[in-house]
């Protein structure tokens, strides 16, 4: 582990974190109360939707422009230029690349193109993370911040192996950053799926998971075509899925190498010193459970 103590960490004149868990747990909410107080905000998705998958992005704005008669003619006379205005409170731009598959008439795109996009998405991440080193660098001699939270993308169990201590993602994080899991309750989960069932949203999947479930959910109801498949129906139903899948990878990744947070905990803390001592006892706790 990063810091062999609480007392370690909290004495620490320059700590660093990399915080991981599903989206809608408080990574960002933790992230803002933590900036407020001079830490450093690394954002996996800022940077995985900007440096490694911004041009993806724009190229696909310019297609669908192209389809315009107007715009084709202002795109091809550099009369205009398309860019992303993706900010770390507003990930749509990567959201809507990533799209979801099924029927074209209901705003799906073909399963091949959307498995494509998804391996684009994993180089990504698997980028995104490797970069972190070299933030915590800039952070400090760039920008004068000592301290360092790195906010992980939900779907960072889905490109690292817990079990290998080789894990190239995760031996550059545990060797720069303490991980710091937020667990939730069963409560939370069912707000997070009543959540995600009002507002459907692309997700990541790792590659065997989301094969298995396209083939099953086509199954299950017909054995539907590729194109017949109904693109919000099948991201809700896989995110239950989603969630059950990856607890349990959460879980490892803890206590293989990192500390757990209760997530509601944390909400309840009512400033920065609070949160610190909460890492702190989860450090001395994971300390305690290995001997």
């Amino acid at each position: 582990m990063r810091y062999a103590s609480g007392e370690e960490f909290l004495a620490a004149p320059r700590k660093a974190v990399t915080v991981f868990g599903m989206s809608g747990l408080g990574k960002t909410w933790l992230a803002d109360r933590l900036r407020a107080d001079s830490w450093f905000h690394y954002s996996a998705d800022y940077r995985i939707g900007t440096r490694y998958m911004g041009e993806h992005i724009v190229d696909n704005f310019k297609r669908e422009a192209m389809k315009v008669p107007l715009l084709r003619e202002l795109l091809l006379s550099d009369s205009i230029y398309i860019s992303s205005n993706l900010r770390f409170a507003n990930l749509s731009p990567l959201s809507t690349y990533l799209g979801k598959p099924g029927a074209p008439a209901k705003g799906g795109i073909p399963f091949k193109e959307y498995v494509h996009r998804q391996q684009q998405h994993r180089a990504a991440e698997i980028s995104a993370m490797l970069d972190v080193p070299q933030f915590i660098d800039k952070a400090h001699d760039i920008y004068g911040y000592a301290h360092f939270m790195c906010d992980a993308s939900g779907s960072l169990c889905e490109v690292v192996d817990p079990q290998d201590a080789d894990d190239p993602v995760l031996r550059t994080l545990t060797d720069h950053t303490l991980l710091v899991y937020l667990r939730g309750s069963n409560a939370h989960t069912r707000t997070l799926i009543e959540r995600f069932d009002a507002a459907p949203k692309p997700m990541y999947y790792a590659p065997d998971f989301l094969a298995k479930s396209w083939d099953t959910f086509k199954r299950e109801n017909g054995d539907l075509a590729d194109d017949a498949v109904d693109p919000d129906a099948f991201i809700r139903w896989g995110y239950a899925q989603l969630l059950a899948y990856r607890q349990p990878v959460y879980e490892a990744i803890a206590d293989h190498h990192g500390v757990t947070v209760d997530a509601a905990a944390l909400a309840a803390a009512p400033d920065t010193t609070a949160i610190l001592t909460l890492i702190a006892s989860a450090i001395d706790a994971a300390g305690a459970n290995a001997t």
